[in-house]
């Protein structure tokens, strides 16, 4: 399916899709170090509730990304791209203003619900890219993408919490004007990526709700598998936000400085790769071995983690973990090469179902076979999560040689 986007008018756009996941990936991350504090400040400092009631919080985020993802990519196969983009980005900007200013831990409860319903530009991002981009450069697009977020991850922790030291409540004042000035940035410089006479001739609810969008994903034998697949990847990797700080401040004595550290080390090796890798690792070996490549370098990167007997021996898998970042772009890659050009949108709202499903359930699991093998009387295996992540990335390494490997024998077949 190749595309008519000059080649002027597709880097321009995939420019603005790149900022537009920069600063909505910086907005997020400003948050991430304040947000459980402002939670504990409400309790009056009662950690252990705290804890509880921000669990709670991610599980209502998530829930809202799995019902409303696949509606806002149905819209966007049926008005464009271009509108829900910036509904997205204004949306989010209005709520983290919202929640700068709520009364009560009930009001800012509603405004994550909120942001869990707004928070689908990251989906819009990759189907524009299906859009404006031909199949065989659609990997290295993503890889941009994945560097755009990983430039998120690395700055906006750090912001947020240099920010966020004396009042809590600035880094949310500031993420909402990020976002709100990233939408009227847009409104004047993103164009359109879907032409009209390729969108669907009609909304359909079918394919907006949950359970109509992940049809699509049974429509092609080697789509089913690459959704496991996706599943598979995404739940692992909530072992991190999940489990990551905890366990190494138990199991290495870390101090906040350290943790700081650590996560801003992971995100410059993501950058690095997403960068300079994706690209160079698919013209060479194809979207199929990177993929592959990438879930290997995922399953040691985890298992490295997880027997890390020092502090030093965790860092030096970082690298490793850190070449996990060629999944996404080789995983997105053969995704969207099997589905029309109007299903793209349908196609990420799927994905990020699947990725609120994870959500979830994949936080609770890992931080209770964290805290059940480190408990008194139970066979100590600190690092009891991160394996687990490991063997559900090989399982998914298994399923991508299963599903490439009937799509060639097929291909070979036919004549």
């Amino acid at each position: 399916m190749a595309t008519t986007t000059p080649p002027a008018a597709r880097r321009g756009a995939l420019i603005f899709i790149f900022v537009t996941v920069v600063l909505d990936m910086l907005a997020f991350g400003i948050i991430i170090p304040v947000l459980p504090k402002l939670v504990e400040q409400f309790l009056a400092g009662d950690t252990a509730r705290a804890a509880r009631v921000y669990g709670t919080f991610g599980m209502a985020w998530a829930l809202m990304q799995f019902v409303f993802s696949p509606l806002l990519g149905a819209a966007s196969d049926r008005f464009g791209r271009r509108p829900l983009i910036l509904l997205s980005c204004f949306g989010l900007g209005v709520d983290f203003l919202f929640m700068s200013v709520a009364p009560t831990l009930g009001w800012l409860f509603v405004g994550r619900v909120i942001s869990g319903i707004t928070a689908s530009s990251f989906s819009m991002a990759s189907a524009y890219i299906a859009d404006v981009t031909p199949p065989d450069k659609r990997a290295g697009a993503y890889g941009l993408l994945g560097a755009g977020f990983g430039i998120g991850f690395v700055f906006g922790p750090a912001l947020g919490g240099v920010l966020g030291h004396g009042d809590p409540r600035l880094p949310f004042m500031i993420a909402g004007a990020l976002a709100v000035l990233n939408a009227l940035y847009g409104f004047f410089v993103l164009p359109e990526s879907l032409p009209r006479e390729r969108r669907t001739p009609r909304f359909a609810w079918a394919r907006a709700n949950p359970v109509g969008s992940l049809k699509l994903l049974r429509s092609h034998p080697e789509l089913s598998s690459f959704a496991i697949v996706y599943f598979l990847y995404q739940f692992a990797h909530y072992v991190l936000p999940s489990t990551a700080i905890l366990y190494s401040s138990y199991r290495y004595g870390w101090d906040a400085r350290a943790l700081g550290l650590m996560m801003a080390a992971t995100g410059v090796c993501s950058i690095l790769v997403q960068t300079f890798l994706v690209r160079r690792m698919v013209a060479r070996f194809g979207e199929r071995a990177t993929l592959l490549i990438g879930l290997a370098a995922g399953t040691l990167g985890y298992a490295g983690y997880g027997l890390a007997p020092s502090g030093a021996w965790f860092l030096a898998a970082i690298p490793v973990f850190a070449l996990s970042g060629l999944v996404n772009p080789g995983l997105q890659a053969l995704m969207t090469a099997r589905v029309g050009k109007n299903e793209q949108g349908q196609l990420q709202g799927a994905n990020a179902s699947l990725m609120g499903i994870a959500g979830m359930i994949a936080p609770g699991f890992f931080a209770l076979a964290f805290a059940t093998f480190i408990a008194p009387g139970a066979p100590y295996l600190p690092g009891a999560a991160m394996l687990a992540a490991g063997l559900l990335t090989a399982a998914a390494m298994l399923v991508t040689l299963a599903a490439t490997r009937r799509a060639t024998a097929s291909a070979a077949a036919s004549p």
